[in-house]
């Protein structure tokens, strides 16, 4: 193994980490060495991600949490560094999506309200209590957003959406600046169209499969594995110098 990628010692926290993307991000971080965190809201799904991560062998603790709420992210970082001791890399991953798209016209404050407080406060609280933590510990450390391809293209009947991804984006940026003075490095991953639980209704849509799937050039959905890689990474000491960016992982649907 390339050394730097060894993540023995180390602690991942994935928040959404019960399913799709960050399963996949926290099941690479368990096999790379590290010890695992998640954290969900559905119990089942909390349980059977946990199983499954335990098979790497490495300490794994599943929590309930609903990220929009700020005293539940802290309760539950507590309880996570009580239980494993330190948190390394935080991945803000937990998220919901649009509920159908509508036009902006139709779009009711309420659902506004419902995405922005899951997507952009939830970020918000889980990147607050770990950049307090790793600055406290003094030893340096991981901030991971998960945002979307609407962060950056258009989505028009999503700009709920759209907008809590670009405002998570410009966050990262501001935390790479703000605490590179404390070795905290601070990226984004911008995911294009990925078969998840909260993506199922709109990839059963024929129409939408045959607009959408002959633009990306890899001819599939990505899946849950395909972020397995990047979150090693920037976890690990190989990405020790790589700080305010944002990888885009879509399977070539931006450039074509």
């Amino acid at each position: 193994m390339y050394k730097p990628f060894d993540l023995t010692g180390k602690v991942a926290l994935v928040t959404g980490g019960n399913s799709g993307i960050g399963l996949g991000m926290a099941r690479a971080c368990a096999e790379a060495g590290a010890d695992v965190a998640i954290w969900g809201t559905n119990s089942a799904k909390n349980d059977a991600a946990k199983t499954r991560l335990a098979a790497s062998g490495r300490r794994v603790l599943a929590l309930e949490c609903d990220v929009s709420d700020e005293k539940q992210v802290e309760a539950a970082f507590a309880r996570t560094v009580g239980a494993l001791g330190r948190v390394d890399g935080c991945f803000a991953n937990a998220g919901v999506g649009f509920g159908g798209a509508q036009s902006f016209l139709d779009l009711k404050s309420e659902e506004w309200r419902r995405v922005l407080s899951v997507n952009l406060d939830g970020a918000f609280f889980t990147l607050k209590a770990a950049a307090r933590h790793m600055v406290e510990l003094g030893e340096g450390g991981v901030l991971v957003g998960t945002a979307s391809l609407a962060a950056v293209f258009g989505a028009p009947r999503r700009e709920h959406y759209a907008a809590t991804k670009g405002g998570l984006l410009s966050m990262m940026r501001a935390l790479a600046v703000e605490f590179a003075r404390h070795g905290i490095r601070a990226n984004a991953i911008l995911p294009g169209w990925v078969e998840t639980d909260m993506t199922a209704k709109t990839m059963a849509n024929p129409k939408f499969v045959n607009n959408v799937l002959a633009r990306i050039p890899m001819r599939r959905w990505g899946r849950g594995d395909d972020f397995g890689g990047i979150a090693v990474y920037l976890m690990s000491s190989a990405s020790a110098y790589h700080t305010g960016d944002c990888f885009l992982i879509d399977g070539g649907y931006a450039v074509f």
